[in-house]
């Protein structure tokens, strides 16, 4: 078949560890949802005051698109601060530090797309100081 589609209510959701404190983050494969091939791609649900880990990706450059809520990015490896709202993209590069942050008191919900679909791995960096918002 040449195509494929998936919604939000049909994906089986997996929790991902949380800081302390926190609810967990839950995130919807669509790389085998979709049987991508020449990608990856997942459905982040980051619950109200949620942070996700610091890292760089060895190989992949990735794509993230706001689909509800407002995303607080730290990026570089001076991290800026970018607040992304509905319908934002934001492309990072492979060994960019970033880490994605939920600060606000409702959930976000972000489309991330990465390719090449390898997994070379990442470097989980500790988390920093965030910068105040401009």
């Amino acid at each position: 078949m040449g195509y494929s589609w998936a919604t939000p209510d049909t994906l089986e959701y997996a929790e991902r560890p949380a800081a302390e404190g926190q609810e967990p983050r839950r995130t919807g494969d669509l790389t085998e949802a979709l049987g991508l091939s020449q990608s990856r791609a997942r459905l982040w649900r980051y619950p109200p005051h949620s942070v996700g880990r610091r890292h760089q990706d060895h190989a992949q450059e990735e794509v993230f698109v706001v689909v509800s809520g407002t995303l607080t990015m730290l990026l570089g490896d001076e991290p800026e601060r970018v607040d992304v709202g509905p319908g934002s993209v934001v492309k990072v590069e492979p060994m960019t530090p970033l880490q994605m942050r939920n600060e606000t008191d409702s959930e976000v919900v972000a489309f991330v797309y990465g390719a090449p679909p390898v997994q070379e791995g990442a470097d989980f960096l500790d988390d920093v100081e965030l910068p105040p918002r401009a």
